[in-house]
Order: C-alpha cells, then structure tokens, then sequence
C-alpha cells in the first residue's frame, strides 16, 4: 500500500468534485469549490476521523468495501478507479511489464503496408514497428534502443514533438502522462518505470507540473496533426489498441480517411519509404 501517493490521489479528487455535482448545497462560505472531509465521508458512509486519517497517509489498509464506497464519492472514472484499488494494494497479481513482442503481432504489422503501426509498451517504449511507421515517427531504425521511448520524446523536445503543433503537443503531454501514471498503478513494482518517471521529474519541469495534476485516462483512440517534414500536413486517426493477453503491450495505428489529402500524403511516404 503506497500510503503517500493514495493520499495525494484522495485529495486531489476531493478538490476537483464540486457540491452540486453530488447533490449538495453549495453554501456561501467555501473557501474553495471541492468537497470538504466531511462532506466525502458522509457521501462514503464512514467515519470522518477514517477518512482524515486515509488523506493524511496514516490509515489502515482500506477494505474492497470501503475503497467502492470511495470511488462513488468521488466520482471516479473505470481508470481511476483502478488506480485506486492499486494504490491500496488490493491487486491479486502483480503484473509485469515484458520486453517482447508475440510473432503474431509482428505478422500482423508487417502486413499493414499502408497504414503507420507500432507496437507501444507500458513505459511508452516502442517494440516493434512497420516501415511506414518509422517513417512517421522519426527513422526509429536509426535510434538506439533507449531512444525509442514516446515519453523522452515528448518532454524533451526531440523530433517526434517537432511534428505536432503547439496545441497537439499540449493534449498528447496531458494524455500521455495520465496514462503513464494509470501504468504505474498497474505496474508499482516496475523499476524501470520507476525510474522514467523520476527522470522526466528531474528533466522536464512541464511532466512535473502534469504530474503533480493525479489525472489518471488510459490512452484510447486520439486525433493527430502531424506535420511531416517529406509530405507536409496529414490528420489522421490515432487508434490505440490493446493486445489480446498482454495488457502491458498496445497496438498504434494511424488511420486516415480514405481519398482524403492526408491518405494521399501517407501514400506519397509509403512510395518514399520504398525508394
């Protein structure tokens, strides 16, 4: 149980539920818009001295009643509610992040001529990639393995987020960061994982600032303007799929309208790739 972070994570979630989204009167002397204690005990059916003691990370372990209980005061979201019961150590079975790639899947990518694919691990390092793929992200080939990590990129300025626009940039910082931190609660025992966030910490005082915010999404289907440097503008659809049996892998695809200028513009890389 990670007393600390479920903590934080109570807080933050407190403050961003107003009264009225739970039924209750406002009032005129809130001095700001979340709920107080109080208020998310008696929504949860506890103590208020429990719930005191959960936010100021010296509870006991909370129950699987007690943590639903929880999760309905606080509104919280399927991924969030995930985080929670692992932040309380209620997880049956640790997973664990690993490194390869079933062949299947490789198959499957090598097969999707036209369309940008990559295979994306829980630490947002790419495994495995078709060459149209590469082509959109940046020569992944040419990277060295530690490279080829979407959060490194993200955050300190490399090439991948030189395609994206300012306004790209900020929602995919904002969603991947949420999904990194819904990855640490399926993963605390990762080490490298660990250690990306306590780099991007140190590094990148934008993660930080994002971090601190406790939003947990995972990543699902996403709309991208890219702007690549061969090909100029292409809008596309960024599908992010899980793989069957492995929850710590997810499949990338980048889609696009068929005859739009932006399936025509992947067709010109798909020519460029092969010249």
């Amino acid at each position: 149980m990670n007393r600390d972070e479920l903590a934080d994570f109570l807080r933050s979630r407190r403050a961003r539920v107003t009264p009225a989204e739970v039924g209750l009167p406002v009032g005129d002397r809130r001095r700001t818009p979340g709920l107080r204690r109080q208020e998310v005990a008696q929504l949860a059916g506890m103590s208020i001295d429990y719930y005191i003691r959960l936010e100021q990370a010296r509870g006991p372990h909370p129950s699987r009643q007690v943590l639903s209980a929880l999760s309905r005061a606080l509104m919280l979201s399927h991924d969030e509610r995930i985080y929670l019961y692992d932040l309380a150590g209620q997880v049956l079975e640790t997973p664990r992040i690993r490194e390869d790639v079933p062949g299947s899947v490789l198959h499957l990518i090598s097969y999707l001529e036209e369309v940008p694919a990559y295979v994306l691990d829980a630490r947002y390092d790419i495994r495995a990639w078709n060459p149209l793929g590469s082509a959109i992200m940046g020569d992944l080939d040419a990277q060295p393995p530690d490279r080829r990590n979407v959060i490194r990129w993200v955050f300190t300025s490399c090439e991948i987020a030189e395609h994206l626009d300012d306004q790209e940039k900020g929602r995919f910082a904002r969603a991947s960061v949420a999904d990194l931190r819904a990855a640490l609660g399926r993963y605390p025992d990762d080490r490298k994982l660990q250690a990306l966030v306590a780099e991007m910490l140190g590094l990148s005082p934008h993660f930080a600032e994002l971090w601190a915010r406790h939003e947990v999404e995972i990543r699902r289907e996403q709309r991208k303007r890219i702007t690549h440097p061969l090909v100029g503008t292409i809008d596309a659809i960024c599908q992010v799929m899980p793989v069957p049996d492995r929850d710590d892998l997810r499949l990338v695809l980048y889609t696009t309208e068929p005859g739009s200028p932006s399936h025509q513009a992947l067709r010109d890389l798909r020519q460029l790739t092969l010249s």
